[in-house]
C-alpha cells in the first residue's frame, strides 16, 4: 500500500471511528436516560398501585367492621339454628357493595355465603385461622366461586356474644376493574395475573410470569418493544397469589436509536467523502516530494551517487530534502576516500598474503641452491648426487609455488556459472564419498540428512561441487581430533538449502563477520581463499551464505539458493 493510500485510509478511518464513537455514546446516553425515566415512571406506577391497594384494604376493613356491628349478627352468634340466616350474607354484601361476605362458625363451617350459597356447611380454614389470630388487616385470598376461582381482598372480624362467636369474612375482587382505577402514563400498561391456573397463556408476559413463579421475586425483562417489570403478590402465608406486570413501551427509544443510526451513517458518509477529498489534496502536496525523495534514494541505491532533489519548502519535508542532498554530497566525498582506502588496504593485504605464502617455499629453494654451490666447490666428487637431490627439492618447491600462484589466479578469474539441472542430493553424496578415507583417518562421523522432496536446481554443478568440497574441508580442519560432520539439504518457500555442520571449536562473532573476506583465515596454514571462493560461487548463483557459530559449539554454514529447475528455464 502506498503512502498516499495509507493517509487516505487513516483519514477515512479517523472520521468513521469518530462518528461511530459519537453515535455509540449518544445512543448509550439516550438509552440510559430512557431507562432512568422508565424506572421512575414504573416506580411511580407501583407506588400508585400500592396506594390504591392500601385504600381498598382500608375500605374492606371498614365495611367488614360495619357488618360485624350489625344486630343481626349478635342474634346469629347466640342462636343455635343457622337455617334462617342462609341468605343473610347476600343481604349484608349488597348493603355494603362488597363482592364477598361469608359468615362462619369458629371452626370455619360456613353459615351463610353471599358469593356461593351452596357452600353452606363447608369449612373455610383460612377464615378460622385469620379470625383466631386476630389479624386486623385485609389480606389477599384465593376465593372459590361456583364457576371459577378469583383473587380477593378479604378482612375477617369476630362477633362475640358471651361465650358465643362467629366470624365475618368480607371483601372485594381484585381484577381488571381494580386496575382501571389507576392513572396510567402514556406508553405504559399494567396487568394482574392471578396465580390460579397452571399457565398464563400465549401472551408476551408469559415467560416473565413463569420466571417469577419459579424464583418468587421481582424481575425485569425486555420483551420486544417493551420493558417489563413483574412484582409478585403474596398472601398471609407468603404463598404466591398473583403477579403484577407493568409494561413500558420502548417504541420511542427504538425510533430515536434508528434516527441516531441513520444520522450517524449520513454524517459518517459525508464525513468520509469530505475526508477523502481533503486527504487526496493533502497527500498530493505531501507525497509528491516524498516520491521524489524515494526516486532519488533508488537512484543512489543503483549507484547514482549524484542524485539530487529540488527543495521547494521550508517545512519538515523541505528539511528532509536538504538533508538528503547533503547526505549524497557527503557520500560522494566519503566514497572516494573509502575506495582509495580499500584499494590500499586490499593491495597491502594481498602483498602480505603473497609474501607469507611465497616465503615458505623460497627458504628451502635458497638452502638447496646454497648446498649445491657448496658441494661443487668443496666436494666435486659428490656434486652429481647433491645435484640430483637438490634438483628434486627445487622441482617440488617450484611446484608448490606454482600451486600457490594458481590458487590466487583461480580466485581472480572465477568464470560465470554454466547453469544446468543439478541434483544437490546426489552432489552431496558424491562429495562425502570422496572424503570417506579422510573422515575415517580423522575419526570423524559423517551424517547425511537429505530432503527427498528437494527439486532439481538450475545451477553450475562443477562450481557448487567445488564450494561444497571447500566447506567440508573447512569442517574437517576444525575437527583435528574427531567429531561429527553433518551435511543436510532442505526445501522451503521456493528455496533450496544446503548446510554443513561440524562439532569443532567454533568461531567468535568477530571471526564470523570476517570469515568470507579474501585472504582472511583462522588457520596457521592457509591462503584464506577457500571460503571466499564459496561466497563468490554462491553470489554468482544469486544466493546467500551464512554462518552460525559459538566458541566451543561448532559451526554451521548454510547456503540458500532460490529454486529454478531446469524445466522452468
Amino acid at each position: 500500500m502506498t503512502f498516499r493510500s495509507k493517509i487516505l485510509v487513516a483519514f477515512a478511518a479517523t472520521v468513521i471511528v469518530s462518528v461511530g464513537l459519537v453515535s455509540v455514546i449518544v445512543a448509550e446516553t439516550t438509552r440510559n436516560a430512557f431507562e432512568q425515566v422508565d424506572n421512575q415512571r414504573s416506580a411511580a406506577l407501583v407506588a400508585q398501585f400500592q396506594r390504591e391497594f392500601d385504600r381498598r384494604k382500608l375500605e374492606v376493613v371498614r365495611s367488614t367492621e360495619r357488618i360485624a356491628g350489625a344486630d343481626i349478627l349478635r342474634r346469629m352468634a347466640v342462636d343455635t339454628d343457622y337455617a334462617p340466616y342462609l341468605e343473610e350474607a347476600r343481604t349484608l354484601a349488597n348493603a355494603q357493595a362488597l363482592d364477598f361476605v361469608e359468615l362462619t362458625a369458629p371452626d370455619g363451617a360456613i353459615i351463610s355465603s353471599a358469593q356461593w350459597p351452596a357452600r353452606f356447611g363447608y369449612k373455610d380454614d383460612w377464615v378460622a385461622r385469620i379470625g383466631a389470630a386476630g389479624v386486623m388487616n385485609a389480606e389477599l385470598k384465593r376465593e372459590e366461586l361456583a364457576e371459577e376461582a378469583v383473587l380477593g381482598l378479604v378482612a375477617v372480624r369476630p362477633v362475640t356474644v358471651g361465650d358465643k362467636t362467629i366470624y365475618v369474612a368480607a371483601g372485594e375482587r381484585l381484577d381488571k376493574n381494580f386496575l382501571a382505577s389507576l392513572e396510567l402514563p402514556q406508553g405504559m400498561r399494567v396487568a394482574l395475573y392471578p396465580n390460579l391456573q397452571p399457565a398464563v397463556g400465549a401472551t408476551s408476559d408469559a415467560p416473565l410470569i413463569e420466571a417469577v413463579r419459579r424464583e418468587g421475586k421481582e424481575l425485569t425483562r425486555v420483551a420486544g418493544t417493551e420493558n417489563l417489570h413483574a412484582i409478585p403478590l403474596t398472601g398471609r402465608d407468603k404463598e404466591l397469589l398473583a403477579v403484577l406486570v407493568i409494561g413500558s413501551s420502548r417504541a420511542d427509544l427504538l425510533r430515536l436509536e434508528r434516527f441516531i443510526r441513520t444520522l450517524g451513517f449520513a454524517v459518517g458518509g459525508g464525513g468520509v467523502l469530505f475526508a477523502l477529498i481533503l486527504a487526496w489534496w493533502a497527500t498530493a502536496r505531501i507525497t509528491r516530494p516524498v516520491h521524489e525523495l524515494a526516486d532519488a534514494a533508488r537512484e543512489v541505491a543503483t549507484g547514482n551517487w549524484r542524485a539530487h532533489v529540488d527543495v521547494r519548502s521550508n517545512d519538515e519535508i523541505g528539511e528532509l530534502g536538504a538533508a538528503f542532498n547533503r547526505m549524497t554530497h557527503e557520500l560522494i566525498e566519503q566514497r572516494e576516500h573509502l575506495v582509495q582506502a580499500e584499494r590500499v588496504a586490499a593491495w597491502r593485504e594481498l602483498a602480505r598474503r603473497l609474501a607469507h605464502e611465497l616465503k615458505n617455499p623460497l627458504f628451502p629453494l635458497q638452502i638447496t641452491v646454497e648446498n649445491m654451490q657448496r658441494a661443487r666447490d668443496r666436494y666435486p666428487e659428490q656434486f652429481d648426487e647433491v645435484f640430483r637431490e637438490g634438483a628434486a627439492t627445487l622441482l617440488a618447491e617450484l611446484a608448490n609455488l606454482k600451486a600457490i600462484i594458481n590458487r590466487f589466479s583461480d580466485f581472480s578469474k572465477m568464470p560465470p556459472p554454466e547453469r544446468q539441472s543439478t541434483n544437490l542430493n546426489e552432489m552431496a553424496r558424491g562429495v562425502m564419498k570422496l572424503f570417506e578415507a579422510q573422515l575415517a583417518a580423522q575419526n570423524v562421523t559423517a551424517r547425511i540428512e537429505l530432503d527427498d522432496r528437494l527439486p532439481a536446481t538450475d545451477a553450475d554443478p562443477t562450481q557448487l561441487h567445488r564450494a561444497l568440497q571447500n566447506l567440508v574441508l573447512n569442517a574437517l580442519d576444525a575437527m583435528p581430533e574427531g567429531g561429527v560432520l553433518t551435511v543436510r539439504t532442505a526445501y522451503s518457500d521456493g528455496a533450496v538449502r544446503l548446510e554443513v555442520s561440524d562439532t569443532g571449536s567454533g568461531l567468535t562473532t568477530e571471526e564470523c563477520e570476517r570469515l568470507f573476506t579474501p585472504y582472511y583465515t583462522t588457520k596457521q596454514h592457509g591462503t584464506g581463499l577457500g571460503l571466499a571462493i564459496v561466497q563468490s560461487v554462491v553470489s554468482d548463483h544469486g544466493g546467500k551464505i551464512t554462518v552460525e557459530s559459538e566458541p566451543g559449539h561448532g559451526a554451521t554454514f548454510r547456503i540458500e539458493l532460490q529454486n529454478g529447475s531446469s524445466s522452468n528455464r
